[in-house]
């Protein structure tokens, strides 16, 4: 994937909450502004906000550093992939065994 170069984007790697839960709390901060979204993010009672905006918060520093203006940045793009997924064994009666699947997943932000 691309990015602009005057844009910072942060990318958090290996959380593990599944994909589905994190996504939920990304699709409400799409398109805003990043102050707006942690701000929201702050009171949303979701455990996965915190992930997010711990993500949000490292794209806005890494466009600070880039000597871009805090105040007018917005969420440019924001995506949560699968990550690896841990696979484990719950035993069963009779010798069974059924598969247990721990979910991870990859945040990537870009603020503009």
């Amino acid at each position: 994937m691309t990015y602009n170069l005057d844009s910072g984007h942060a990318v958090i790697k290996y959380i593990r909450m599944s994909p589905r839960k994190l996504r939920r709390v990304a699709n409400e901060i799409r398109g805003k502004g990043a102050i707006d979204a942690i701000t929201k993010l702050k009171f949303m009672p979701y455990s996965a906000a915190s992930v997010i905006r711990k993500a949000v918060q490292s794209a806005i520093s890494n466009a600070g550093e880039k000597g871009l203006d805090i105040d007018s940045l917005t969420i440019l793009e924001i995506f949560v992939d699968g990550g690896v997924t841990l696979k484990r064994i719950r035993p069963r009666a009779q010798g069974r065994a059924y598969p247990i699947k721990k979910r991870t997943s990859n945040v990537t932000v870009v603020v503009g």
